[in-house]
């Protein structure tokens, strides 16, 4: 009965109102960690938010709780020139986890489910040599950047992988394992993700 009262005198809509507040004073520091960060911003808490200096932010870009950004310029005695252009009116999931050192690009009003998985580098090259060393003791080596077009749909639990371009206007299904180039205007899904429909 306590709290059947309570919730009549203070709805949720009201009660969530401290946490609004402490998420709008975070996105208000923590813009400062990037390269540069435009206006309107709303970002969560961060659980990593590594090589923030090689990010670039539009404006009113929403990213939810729990995000791990690894961005690197530097791991064990390589060296990277990491690039990561986020656009306006981008929206990134609840627990999606970016990691860079090459480039990823992601243009104008694309839209992110939760844990979505974008990489353009894996912990070395399919190669017989390395694959006796310990995996997180292997070169970063990337296939190339990732690029996702103006006005993309990404459903939960994505990964994008490297060297990979999203076409405009494309719909990836959730679950989705994005392993080549999507053409506009295409709806895929699967593990490797495929053409399912052209949306004429």
């Amino acid at each position: 009965m306590i709290f059947k009262l309570l919730h009549t005198i203070c709805p949720p809509r009201i009660a969530a109102l401290p946490c609004r507040i402490i998420r709008r004073v975070y996105s208000e520091w923590i813009k400062y960690e990037f390269r540069s960060c435009g206006k309107g911003c709303y970002f969560g808490k961060f659980i990593i938010l590594n090589g923030g200096k090689h990010v670039e932010i539009g404006d009113h870009v929403t990213m939810g709780r729990g995000l791990v950004f690894e961005v690197y310029d530097q791991y064990q005695d390589q060296h990277f020139t990491p690039s990561v252009k986020i656009g306006n009116y981008v929206n990134i999931g609840d627990y999606s986890h970016l990691t860079c050192i090459n480039g990823i690009t992601i243009k104008d009003n694309v839209r992110m489910g939760r844990k979505v998985f974008i990489t353009d580098n894996a912990h070395g090259a399919s190669e017989r040599s390395l694959l006796d060393m310990r995996p997180n003791t292997r070169p970063l080596a990337s296939k190339g950047p990732v690029v996702i077009e103006e006005n993309v749909w990404i459903g939960e639990m994505v990964c994008i992988m490297p060297g990979v371009t999203i076409g405009r206007g494309a719909i990836i299904g959730a679950n989705a394992v994005v392993t080549h180039d999507v053409p506009p205007y295409t709806l895929v899904a699967g593990n490797p993700a495929r053409v399912i429909k052209e949306i004429s």
